[in-house]
């Protein structure tokens, strides 16, 4: 597999901008970042939450006979989609901290 030159050339010179914008972390990028991430998991968790709720209620609404079996499925297949992915996000996050954990200093 090749990398094209300006591809390269591209990647050098943003690791180069961040070099000499200052490595301290003290830059308006890595507070609006943190700030942004923090909010998107917020978020993120916020969904998962609802469509559970929301399997909750299409789940005693069949009980009831207010909803069809496809409802319920679907409710269901859509709360399993949404904690299989905050599952894989929080396994990501998780390996990238024990990576930078073990960066030497």
């Amino acid at each position: 597999m090749s990398i094209p030159f300006s591809a390269a050339t591209a990647a050098y010179g943003n690791a180069a901008q961040l070099a000499q914008g200052g490595a301290g972390g003290t830059g308006p990028q890595a507070t609006d970042g943190g700030a942004d991430f923090g909010k998107i998991l917020a978020e993120s968790v916020q969904s998962v939450v609802d469509t559970g709720n929301r399997a909750d209620q299409v789940s005693m609404d069949m009980l009831n006979g207010k909803a069809n079996v496809v409802d319920m499925v679907t409710a269901i297949a859509e709360t399993e989609l949404a904690v299989e992915s905050m599952v894989t996000v929080r396994d990501r996050v998780i390996s990238a901290y024990q990576e930078i954990m073990r960066m030497p200093i």
